[in-house]
């Protein structure tokens, strides 16, 4: 892609970052399916892998994110779920 901005992966990065994790699964499994299925140009599977490759990483970081709030969460006296403060990491050596 000669003619492509300089940050045109940030913003395609941004764009499934913004999609919900669903959706992102679906188009996956369709790359997916379409990448193993199809005869397909060099060109097109190498752009299939890049958006693929985008989905996966964003499917990934919201399955640590809601993983994440699952674990912070903690049932008060009265039953109420909240979530509790995360605690700084402790760093090696101190």
């Amino acid at each position: 892609m000669p003619n492509a901005p300089k940050n045109a992966g940030q913003n395609n990065s941004a764009k499934a970052a913004n999609v919900p994790f669903e959706d992102a699964l679906k188009k996956l499994e369709t790359i997916v399916t379409a990448m193993e299925s199809e005869d397909l140009p060099l060109e097109t599977l190498l752009s299939k892998y890049e958006e693929g490759t985008r989905l996966a990483r964003s499917c990934q970081e919201k399955l640590a994110e809601a993983d994440l709030k699952i674990h912070q969460l903690e049932l008060t006296a009265v039953g109420e779920m909240k979530l509790k403060p995360l605690a700084a990491p402790e760093i090696a050596g101190e």
